[in-house]
């Protein structure tokens, strides 16, 4: 462990985390020590609430069962869920779903290695049924579906998600960002992009939930790793980078813990509590 334990709150009511990259271990997988560190939380009445470009389906299976209640941020902001209720849902236009996904199949035509999920609030989709692909889904898409073709899908939707083997920035961003409509485009990691609804990202949803509980941004700590996370870093005083944090998020937020491979969101929070760093 080299990175120091940054500054915390005296007075912390809610924790958002961001989960790949930041509450993930390398690994992308939970660590052990963030169970006892939920119950904790939860003795104390502070309010612990992940939030990522995961479906919620996914989030709940993953949390939902350690913490009752569990108020989960997905979809980047696009879906705000409680167990099996949906507290918000901000749909997208079907028009801009229908031409990023022409504009995804031109380039896939044109050589570009990507595949395509449809988002909608209870459940995905894709056409691209190849092993590699969905290794690359089924961690973040816990209720998906195969189809034999996107364009046919008539659910609600979402979210556009779009992934790319050789890195969504170069080439794919920005074709997709030329897209016409009104929409919101975010990079949730090197690979993938997401497409929501104008004005969607997870800092609309952190505000929701504040305001729904009345806690200010002074007793709310976020965590982040990636440019998803950059606008939900300006909805609390105790703001989080990831030592291993993309160099935009490490100059927005006001502090830098631990990276995930050092456990740094359970242990910045540990100490936030009083409690003793684990190491």
């Amino acid at each position: 462990m080299n990175t120091p334990l940054p500054p915390v709150p005296d007075d912390v009511r809610l924790v958002v985390s961001d989960m790949d990259g930041t509450l993930l271990d390398g690994a992308k997988q939970i660590p052990e020590t963030l169970w006892p560190l939920l119950d904790e939380l939860g003795r104390r009445g502070i309010v612990f609430s992940p939030a990522s470009g995961r479906q919620a389906a996914t989030l709940l299976h993953q949390l939902g069962h350690a913490v009752p209640g569990l108020v989960v941020i997905a979809e980047n902001g696009s879906v705000v869920a409680r167990d099996g209720e949906k507290l918000r849902v901000a749909p997208l236009d079907g028009d801009v779903a229908t031409a990023v996904l022409a504009r995804a199949r031109e380039l896939s035509a044109s050589g570009v290695d990507l595949g395509v999920v449809l988002c909608g609030p209870d459940g995905s989709f894709v056409e691209r049924s190849d092993e590699k692909f969905l290794e690359q889904v089924e961690p973040y898409y816990f209720a998906n579906q195969i189809v034999d073709d996107l364009t046919a899908v008539e659910a609600e939707l979402v979210k556009v998600a779009v992934f790319d083997f050789d890195g969504i920035e170069a080439v794919t961003a920005p074709a997709i960002m030329s897209v016409g409509g009104a929409k919101e485009v975010v990079v949730s990691g090197h690979h993938w992009l997401d497409v929501m609804a104008p004005g969607v990202d997870k800092a609309v949803a952190v505000r929701a939930i504040q305001d729904r509980l009345d806690i200010t941004p002074a007793q709310t700590m976020v965590f982040g790793d990636y440019l998803n996370d950059l606008a939900m870093l300006g909805t609390a005083d105790w703001s989080y980078a990831m030592a291993n944090a993309h160099p935009d998020i490490l100059a927005a937020a006001r502090f830098v813990a631990p990276s995930n491979e050092e456990n740094g969101v359970v242990r910045t929070v540990r100490s936030a509590l009083g409690l003793p760093d684990i190491g």
